[in-house]
């Protein structure tokens, strides 16, 4: 029963973050901690996780990179 609420909590948050644009450094930091937490609770960062992880540092980047074309 936890594991689905953690489950729903955690599809609530993708949700919610994937529709800011932009992130400020304590939303950033906020995101370091719950991946931290998350990979405690797991017992270890899978292969998954990793992958996810340089999916979000590309999709941070390129915001970065599209706000300094456009001149935010």
């Amino acid at each position: 029963m936890i594991r689905k609420i953690l489950v729903v909590t955690l599809c609530a948050l993708v949700l919610a973050v994937s529709a800011c644009e932009r992130k400020g450094p304590v939303e950033k930091a906020g995101e370091k901690v719950d991946h931290t937490i998350d990979t405690i609770k797991n017992g270890g960062e899978t292969t998954a996780d990793k992958i996810q992880d340089d999916i979000d540092k590309a999709r941070d980047k390129a915001a970065d990179a599209t706000d300094n074309v456009e001149g935010k």
